[in-house]
């Protein structure tokens, strides 16, 4: 009987640490998780703002007349247009965007002839357009010029002989070729940058020595 018991109690040993074996394995040994790549990360590049290239309506354009306009003659009408050109270079970012030269367009807005009584002559204009490239750009500007009144010598007519008041007469107006005038920009130009043709290479012409005669 005795044999017995023991046996049994052997097997209860042997099944009871075998029980706490498994449940040490469990503790000891962890779930092991899944690896996951870290996520790559954008870096940020500094770029270089872009240039402004544009000129902004209202930009003050130097110009030249390039014709003689008068009263003298009374040839001289309203509407009428004469030839204008940009007096300097217009330069944007280092590059030259409207050259010195560019032909230009003015046009007359009011005349009036000088007269009797002393009464000079007068002449408005405005700028129109300038011309770059195959587009007409609008400019704006006026100018003008009165000829000088002959008031003084219609008073001392008028004083001795009323008659010679009347034939006095004042200056004609003038403008003459090449008077500067200021003209703005109506419009915003916007343009690019294009490189300039390489230069045509030429050929040196070789010199013939002179020989003794």
């Amino acid at each position: 009987m005795k044999l017995k018991y023991a046996a049994g109690f052997c097997l209860l040993v042997s099944v009871a640490a075998a029980g706490q074996a498994q449940q040490q394995g469990a503790a000891v040994t962890p779930a092991v998780a899944p690896a996951v790549a870290p996520a790559e990360k954008q870096v940020a590049v500094p770029v270089a703002q872009p240039q402004d290239n544009i000129l902004r309506a209202g930009l003050e354009v130097p110009l030249l007349t390039r014709e003689e306009l008068t009263t003298k003659g009374k040839k001289l009408k309203v509407g009428q247009r004469f030839q204008m050109e940009v007096a300097a270079n217009i330069e944007r970012n280092g590059m030259v965007v409207i050259p010195a030269g560019t032909p230009a367009i003015g046009e007359i807005t009011e005349v009036r002839n000088k007269g009797m009584w002393g009464k000079s002559g007068y002449i408005g204009a405005r700028v129109v357009s300038i011309r770059l490239g195959d587009r007409n750009i609008r400019v704006t500007g006026t100018f003008d010029d009165k000829g000088v009144t002959g008031t003084g010598g219609v008073v001392a007519a008028i004083a001795f002989v009323p008659i010679a008041g009347f034939l006095t007469t004042g200056t004609s107006a003038f403008i003459a070729t090449g008077s500067p005038v200021k003209g703005f920009l109506d419009e915003d130009v916007t343009f690019a940058a294009t490189s300039a043709p390489a230069p045509i290479p030429v050929a040196a012409t070789p010199v013939a020595s002179s020989g003794a005669q």
